[in-house]
């Protein structure tokens, strides 16, 4: 009998995938078959509900749509919502206020003070009722009865801006002020505005009305530093809120939609006009009658007088904002808000700055229609004496010594020249100042002359233009003038400016732009021996216990090496001759070394000096807010007399540090006493000229005045007069567009442009 043998491996497999085939297939035909049943019955099912004709396009697809845009809707509404439900993620956010700062001198002295102090202890009953009224009759009609976003509102301050084609009403409710008060800072984004609407519904739902209007007569900034109505009516009136009367009520009420504008201290007509507006509201929104608002018509409200209040407010608001920033690099843990810092600034120094700039203004301003100026004198580690952001804080607030970029002119060019050092140059490298061109751009001399070979200490002197825009070639070599460019501006930001800088041929002679503050404090790295410094207000942090948090000196940025000690020695001596015999005669300081330089720009429209002794570091700019061209003003004119003014009044009771590479300063001579004529027996007349435009003489009339000079140097010889000063040599270095002022003090000399 044959025997049968047990199957192999792979017939095994064989049937084991078979099987496998089998059961897939039949599970497959098994879900098809259930699926197709299943559809039969849905089908069957949804029928009974089929409408056909014109009853499924005027009800159920319009529903259809109106289904799916509204998920889709949700989806965006969601994704719009997450951004700004993250800035309720802490959980003490109705506790947590903005920071509480009250600001020293240097000498330990109160100067002044920022921020937020929050006085929410005055309960909503207490406030007068007028004061409500007032608030929502012009800011908020229907807060009562929104759910935080007033639509009907909105679409009416929509439409009337429309109408005027421009913004004439808001559409913000209360909450959503007090959203973006809280939360929002105040840049008009389309952003901002979506977190502010979903954070105004979310503030409804968490806090009651009366709370959220508790709140924001609490927290809203009414202007002059002050937050809250308590706040705003203890500065304005010297009162409570509790006791002001109607026409009080009323202007606080018109300083939440611009309490700049319309802050009394700084402009009482228009707050008395903005609170005749709210007086209009309080009737047409049928809260008082005419007859009860007459009486604050016809006496509108006073507001202390606060103009004797001498308060370096540029100076704090800069220092507040770099506390600010501090305050963020503080540990996440770390939750005070209340600090008192120690600044960097000399009140007489401040002050000296202040007046000084003031009574430049006011005596020659109009002469040069010449409007504001800024100026910032700082320490030589870069703390910041004194900073004056424009000629009246109360009519602007704009910081033009921080925020304001204006081309540098002249001033620039040091950078040139020390870039220049820093690759093989000498001060006294010659260089011939002849006719150059890049591309299509030609840069003059003033006068359209030229000088031929001149040193580099000889063309920054006498600011010649041809000089360093041919640095800026050479420095190139064979990349051409845009990598010498490039280098120029690497040397610049080794300084510590931080400005754009963007490559224009022009570059070199300072068609850029730079802040005061910035140029000052780069200019300091020349007395430092070549270590650039970074500006700063604040000092010493401490709370208000008394703890000591940061300073400066510890915590703050330390000083970097950004050229050899050699090099900025050698800009000093070449900088040096600038005052004391270049564009800038007008700044020399008697008995203090001093080195600068000035800036004009094209049109006469900026006007700069930026100079330093062995103490000090000061940048003044002159010009005005709308760019405008003044009348011909130069650095070495105003800015410079100016800047001389103010560093006299730094080195008061300071000792005198050698500056490297000058060395001590020299006593100024004696200015040439134009009384010297009167007879000698008379009380002599001390005869005084300011510092007004150059007389421009045509060059038949320079001429003329070369021959009438000429002819009494003959007669003195033939008279054998030898008290008459032999005819001095004429220089012919050309500098644009500064000019030759006389040394201050000489009344008898003439400024001249070759």
């Amino acid at each position: 009998m044959r025997q049968i043998l047990p199957p192999d491996w792979k017939t095994r497999l064989q049937r084991f995938l078979l099987d496998l085939d089998a059961r897939i297939d039949s599970t497959l035909f098994s879900s098809g078959k259930g699926a197709r049943e299943l559809f039969e019955r849905y089908s069957t099912f949804m029928d009974r509900f089929y409408v056909g004709r014109w009853r499924r396009w005027v009800f159920i697809e319009p529903l259809s749509e109106a289904a799916t845009i509204g998920l889709a809707g949700l989806i965006l509404m969601l994704a719009l919502a997450i951004p700004a439900f993250r800035e309720t993620a802490d959980e003490d956010w109705l506790k947590k206020s903005d920071l509480a700062v009250t600001f020293l001198d240097r000498y330990g002295n109160p100067i002044g003070s920022r921020g937020i102090k929050h006085n929410d202890s005055i309960p909503l009953e207490d406030f007068p009722d007028n004061l409500i009224k007032a608030t929502l009759a012009t800011e908020d009609r229907r807060f009562y009865d929104h759910f935080g976003i007033d639509v009907p509102g909105l679409i009416r301050a929509l439409v009337t801006n429309a109408q005027a084609g421009g913004v004439r009403q808001g559409g913000s409710s209360i909450t959503q002020q007090l959203a973006k008060n809280l939360f929002l800072s105040n840049e008009r984004t389309i952003e901002r505005k979506v977190n502010e609407a979903f954070l105004a519904i979310w503030l409804e739902t968490r806090l009651t009305k009366n709370e959220i209007l508790k709140l924001y007569l609490d927290r809203a900034y009414m202007g002059g530093g002050t937050f809250g109505v308590d706040g705003a009516a203890h500065f304005y009136f010297n009162k409570s809120v509790r006791d002001v009367n109607l026409a009080e009520a009323a202007m606080l009420a018109g300083l939440f939609k611009a309490p700049t504008k319309y802050a009394p201290h700084i402009n009482l007509p228009a707050a008395r006009a903005r609170a005749n507006v709210v007086l209009d509201n309080l009737v047409d929104a049928g809260f008082m009658t005419e007859g009860q608002v007459f009486g604050a018509r016809r006496n509108p409200a006073t507001a202390v007088d606060r103009r004797d209040e001498n308060s370096p407010n540029y100076y704090l608001d800069y220092a507040f904002d770099e506390m600010r920033k501090l305050v963020d690099t503080f540990p996440k843990s770390y939750n005070e808000r209340v600090f008192v810092v120690r600044t960097a600034i000399d009140m007489n120094v401040q002050h000296a700055a202040e007046q000084t700039i003031e009574n430049e203004l006011r005596q020659f301003g109009r002469d040069y229609h010449a409007t504001q100026a800024a100026t910032v004198v700082a320490d030589l580690d870069g703390g910041i004496r004194a900073m004056v952001g424009g000629r009246d804080y109360g009519a602007s607030q704009f910081n033009r010594a921080t925020e304001a970029y204006r081309q540098p002119g002249s001033s620039f060019k040091p950078y040139v020249y020390t870039t220049a050092l820093l690759n093989g140059f000498k001060p006294s490298s010659v260089m011939v100042d002849g006719p150059v061109c890049i591309g299509n751009w030609c840069p003059q001399n003033y006068g359209h002359s030229y000088s031929g070979p001149v040193t580099l200490t000889q063309a920054i002197t006498h600011s010649i233009n041809v000089i360093p825009v041919k640095l800026s070639i050479a420095l190139g070599g064979k990349a051409g003038p845009k990598a010498g460019r490039a280098k120029i501006v690497a040397v610049a930001r080794r300084f510590g400016i931080k400005a754009p800088l963007p490559d224009t041929p022009s570059l070199p002679i300072g068609a850029d732009e730079v802040t005061v503050i910035e140029h000052a404090v780069a200019y300091a790295t020349f007395p430092n021996r070549g270590k650039a410094v970074t500006p700063h207000a604040v000092l010493e942090v401490r709370t208000g216990a008394g703890d000591l948090v940061w300073r400066s000196d510890r915590d703050g940025p330390k000083p970097t090496q950004a050229i050899p000690a050699s090099v900025a020695a050698d800009m000093a001596g070449m900088m040096s001759h600038v005052v004391s015999e270049g564009t800038a005669r007008r700044a020399a300081l008697d008995g203090i070394p001093t080195a600068g330089k000035t800036g004009t720009t094209n049109a006469y429209r900026d006007a700069w000096f930026v100079g330093y002794t062995g103490n000090f570091t000061c940048a003044v700019w002159f010009g005005n807010d709308d760019y405008s061209p003044t009348n011909r003003m130069t650095g070495g004119s105003l800015p410079a007399q100016t800047w001389h003014d103010i560093m006299v009044a730094a080195h008061q009771g300071v000792e005198i540090k050698e500056l490297a590479g000058v060395g001590m300063g020299t006593k100024l001579p004696r200015a040439p006493d134009a009384a010297a004529t009167v007879a000698a027996n008379s009380e002599p007349k001390i005869l005084e000229t300011k510092p007004g435009p150059p007389p421009v003489l045509t060059k038949r009339g320079a001429d003329v005045l070369v021959q009438v000079e000429k002819m009494l140097d003959d007669a003195a010889k033939t008279a054998g007069d030898t008290t008459v000063d032999p005819k001095p040599a004429r220089s012919t270095s050309l500098a644009f567009p500064e000019d030759f002022a006389a040394a201050p003090g000489d009344p008898t000399a003439v400024s001249r442009k070759n």
